[in-house]
């Protein structure tokens, strides 16, 4: 009986000890608003996906919403389509007008990049040797660099895209080693910081925070699990993100910690311009929406990249529904 005390008793303890260092680990900056920064990620992929004319959501990105922070991402598929023969004319365009609006820009370079797929090789890359595939990015990347590096508006080089989340998208094996020489290459060339991104939910970080001058993570709260066949909200609170920052700042030190995709477009089992508005509401709603800028504004995190500017603006062109676009541009 006494040995049984003894041990409920020293259950007890650990309990309380366990859950008073969640607590201590899960403490953090809740920032008021007007510390906080937002920008966008825009793709010319996704835009043209959805039927619109990409320049024109771009510059009306830039005008309207007057958006002062931007993701850019320097697709390799849409630069080099054949071997040594380069196209630099779309990213030009869209460097130069975030230029000229004073607007600051994290370019993203390397084979996985924003939006699905996931990884944008060239359809030529398919056919040669695993070495000379890796070589051929290195060049692609070393050339992009060169290229942008003169711009005092790029604020910093992503490289690749949420690198640690292997079972998400299609693409090719994690090859640490070329992720390291990748860095190492840009890093040689300009000494601006490197952004390392990784999953919010799914990923443990450490492994992306060890190699970035700037963290960034994704954020969301409802998705569809093909897995599942189903709608998921992730049963988090903003808490879990200062636990994961904090137990990442043990084993890493980025300079810096941003949300690099925080959710605000719907996300369901086919490309959502397929979905009726019900179905797309499951996920983000105007409501939805709102509650997620409250949510980051309390995970201790000051800058966020809102993900999904080109639906607000096909919301706005094809269905004629602005509350999103007019939402969001309460925040530039």
């Amino acid at each position: 009986m006494f040995k049984t005390i003894k041990k409920i008793k020293y259950f007890y303890i650990f309990l309380i000890i366990f859950l008073f260092l969640i607590f201590l680990l899960s403490r953090g900056c809740i920032y008021d608003k007007k510390d906080l920064s937002y920008g966008v990620t825009f793709s010319l992929k996704q835009a043209k996906s959805l039927g619109l004319d990409w320049q024109e959501t771009y510059i009306s990105i830039l005008d309207d919403l007057k958006v002062k922070k931007i993701r850019l991402a320097a697709y390799w598929d849409e630069i080099e389509k054949e071997k040594d023969n380069y196209s630099w004319e779309d990213l030009d365009w869209q460097i130069e007008k975030a230029s000229e609006a004073g607007t600051e820009i994290i370019l993203a370079v390397g084979g996985r990049l924003p939006r699905w797929p996931e990884c944008h090789f060239p359809k030529w890359i398919e056919n040669v040797s695993q070495e000379e595939k890796s070589e051929q990015l290195l060049e692609y990347i070393a050339l992009t660099i060169n290229r942008y590096k003169d711009n005092k508006n790029i604020t910093a080089w992503q490289v690749e895209n949420e690198p640690f989340l292997i079972n998400f998208g299609e693409c090719p094996k994690l090859d640490k080693d070329l992720l390291d020489k990748e860095i190492a290459l840009v890093k040689s060339l300009d000494d601006r910081p490197i952004v390392v991104t990784d999953s919010g939910e799914l990923s443990a970080w450490i492994p992306a925070a060890k190699r970035a001058d700037i963290f960034g993570t994704t954020m969301y709260r409802d998705t569809y699990s093909k897995l599942l066949r189903s709608y998921v909200h992730y049963p988090i609170e903003p808490g879990f993100f200062r636990f994961k920052k904090n137990i990442t700042r043990i084993f890493s030190s980025p300079e810096k910690w941003v949300v690099i995709e925080l959710q605000a477009e719907p996300w369901g089992p086919v490309p959502f311009q397929k979905l009726p508005k019900t179905e797309r509401d499951i996920t983000m709603s105007l409501e939805k929406f709102k509650d997620m800028i409250d949510f980051s504004r309390k995970t201790g995190f000051k800058e966020f990249y809102l993900w999904g500017v080109e639906w607000w603006y096909w919301e706005l062109k094809v269905n004629g529904d602005g509350r999103f676009w007019e939402e969001a541009g309460k925040l530039f």
